[in-house]
């Protein structure tokens, strides 16, 4: 096979079929005398998988994957995918208790209650722990207009409380979502006057749609990868052949 006939059944061009084998994404082709590549149905179906796992968990975690694989390090290869699965999950359930909190954000915001101290105050490093991100990423998230958290009198320090913890997680959600600082702030904004949980209610379930277009990626990309494997271990036959 040439490279014009990888490239063709996927809509791409020769140059990235062999840019993919150079970064390792497709193993090493045979060559001709004349220096010509020769590709077989294993590389078509490395193709398959690969592009495949791009949707599903990104361009550098499916280029990880591929390389993995194609490097004999299976385990490494599938940590990236289960890794992957974890953040979905990850993400499901973030959404679930956004969701489930979005019908009370108007009345909070309307009777703007006073805001509660004690346990529920974090610092900027507990709360960049709980979201797993930096501290300088909230920074931007205030300078952005996202949050506004009060300050200690004594030392000057953030302070973030319970509505502060909510825009936080309103954000890291969005964000996550694909979602501009300037659109989330101005989400988050909207959730803290009265009426403004439609905003919310139609990006979450924007972000919904998203999280279920992955998981039917993964699918996908599980079936195609596992053949790959098969067509490696010499095992099955490569999509669209039947065995002999």
């Amino acid at each position: 096979m040439r490279p014009t006939d990888l490239a063709r059944e996927h809509g791409i061009s020769t140059q990235a079929v062999r840019n993919y084998e150079h970064d390792g994404r497709l193993p090493p082709a045979a060559r001709t005398p004349s220096g010509y590549r020769v590709y077989t149905e294993v590389h078509a179906a490395a193709l398959r998988a690969y592009l495949a796992l791009v949707p599903a968990f990104g361009h550098a975690a499916a280029g990880e994957v591929m390389r993995a694989v194609h490097g004999g390090r299976l385990d490494d290869a599938l940590a990236v995918i289960d890794g992957g699965h974890e953040r979905l999950l990850r993400d499901r359930g973030t959404l679930a208790a956004v969701r489930e909190a979005v019908h009370h954000l108007a009345g909070e915001a309307a009777a703007a209650p006073e805001r509660p101290s004690g346990p529920a105050v974090r610092t900027i490093g507990a709360l960049a722990r709980r979201l797993g991100v930096t501290p300088a990423t909230l920074r931007d998230w205030e300078a952005a207009g996202i949050l506004a958290p009060d300050r200690d009198p004594a030392t000057g320090y953030r302070l973030y409380r319970a509505p502060d913890v909510r825009d936080a997680e309103l954000a890291h959600l969005l964000r996550r979502g694909g979602y501009p600082l300037d659109r989330i702030a101005t989400v988050v904004h909207r959730v803290r006057t009265a009426g403004g949980t439609d905003t919310l209610a139609r990006a979450l379930d924007d972000w919904g749609s998203r999280l279920t277009a992955r998981g039917r990626a993964m699918l996908d990309a599980a079936a195609l990868l596992g053949r790959y494997l098969d067509v490696l271990d010499g095992g099955a036959p490569p999509a669209g052949r039947t065995a002999p």
